[in-house]
């Protein structure tokens, strides 16, 4: 939270339009062209892959920008996608035509959630909504088009709705968060993320305030959010809840715990969970100050990956046959306070957004043993989410 509250042709030979040897003659000289030619426009091959950056605006920042990852695992920055205020955190559609930004602001004790229209290597603004809640820090969207905002300050999750066109509807529905936790930062409700489960309807909040996880279902037919029977699970005292992450292939839930510096393995127990195994982010005897922001795990299912501010690393682990997890070890993340962080879609690399350092760092990731490698890093201004 930041002061402690916030932490991206026409087609000239057309079917029977030229013979063959026509069309093979404007293809050699397209080709020739594009070759020869020197366009002052960033070079995107089928290999690369386009993604945006939510950032913390002010002198440095003015809104989401547009970055290229190429295939060796270079960066390359486009350019300023939307201005807009504080757009902390992103999220794309299903379909992904359009973006999803939370503005992470408190006008009147609420702040806002926008959409764009993703046009090229730009965004185009379609609509903007209340979230329900003071600094939205987090935003998720589900198939149906169902738009979750977490509102750390507001200590709530707000629901609203993705149209076909990409325009939200108002407010629909907030869940209020009530409890504390047991440490100075757990004084009241922080809503720190909330999220669509893989299957269904159901929605897990991550409150890191009450120190737990709210369980819920999104009525479709009256587009409320309905509390689950039990309603609530408690992690251990001090943890302070994050982020979370859903195993692809088994019902096992990865909770990073930003305040004791854990990830907890959750496992579905009749109608409620059980906290079955939990390991800390940090090497063994550091002593210094820390937090985690973010965590992910491979689309095979075998690493899981989890970030430190403070130890400023990646902490790196692989999963076993029962979910458990045994660390490999520790990247340093070339940059201070390590917010979010992404896998590419290939699974190839990992990009590290470092808010406090203001740059994005590439890592080659080897599939078969987990590890990274330093591939290189690029400037972005104070940097907080990385959407592909």
């Amino acid at each position: 939270m930041k002061g402690n509250l916030i932490c991206m042709r026409d087609t000239l030979c057309e079917k029977n339009q030229f013979p063959m040897t026509y069309k093979l003659t404007i293809i050699s000289l397209l080709f020739l062209w594009s070759c020869n030619s020197n366009h002052n426009v960033p070079t995107q091959s089928i290999s690369d892959y386009p993604f945006y950056v939510g950032t913390y605006t002010g002198a440095e920042s003015q809104g989401i920008y547009a970055y290229l990852l190429h295939q060796d695992g270079t960066l390359q920055r486009i350019g300023l996608a939307a201005q807009s205020d504080n757009p902390s955190f992103l999220a794309k559609s299903t379909d992904q035509r359009f973006l999803v930004a939370v503005n992470e602001i408190s006008l009147e004790n609420e702040g806002t959630v926008e959409s764009y229209e993703i046009v090229g290597d730009s965004l185009v603004f379609i609509s903007r909504s209340t979230s329900g809640g003071a600094h939205p820090c987090f935003v998720a969207v589900n198939q149906a088009g169902f738009v979750l905002a977490a509102n750390y300050t507001g200590g709530n999750v707000g629901l609203l709705r993705l149209g076909p066109e990409g325009r939200l509807t108002p407010l629909l529905d907030v869940q209020q968060h009530v409890g504390k936790g047991t440490t100075d930062r757990q004084e009241a409700p922080h809503a720190h993320s909330a999220w669509f489960s893989p299957a269904g309807n159901s929605v897990i909040s991550v409150d890191l305030g009450t120190n737990q996880l709210w369980f819920s279902q999104v009525d479709t037919a009256d587009q409320k959010l309905r509390l689950s029977d039990p309603n609530t699970f408690t992690m251990k005292p001090g943890a302070g809840p994050r982020h979370l992450a859903f195993h692809p292939h088994r019902q096992w839930i990865y909770v990073v715990n930003e305040l004791d510096c854990t990830i907890a393995l959750l496992k579905g127990s009749g109608n409620s969970y059980v906290n079955h195994f939990t390991i800390s982010t940090l090497p063994a005897g550091y002593a210094e100050p820390n937090t985690c922001a973010d965590i992910r795990v491979s689309s095979d299912g075998k690493f899981v990956y989890a970030s430190n501010r403070g130890h400023n690393s990646i902490a790196m682990y692989e999963v076993n046959e029962d979910g458990t997890l045994n660390l490999l070890g520790h990247e340093a993340t070339r940059g201070d306070g390590p917010r979010n962080f992404s896998l590419s879609p290939d699974d190839n690399h990992l990009l590290v957004a470092n808010q406090q350092a203001g740059n994005i760092v590439s890592f080659k990731r080897d599939q078969s043993t987990g590890r990274l490698t330093y591939v290189g890093q690029i400037e972005a201004p104070t940097p907080v989410c990385i959407v592909f």
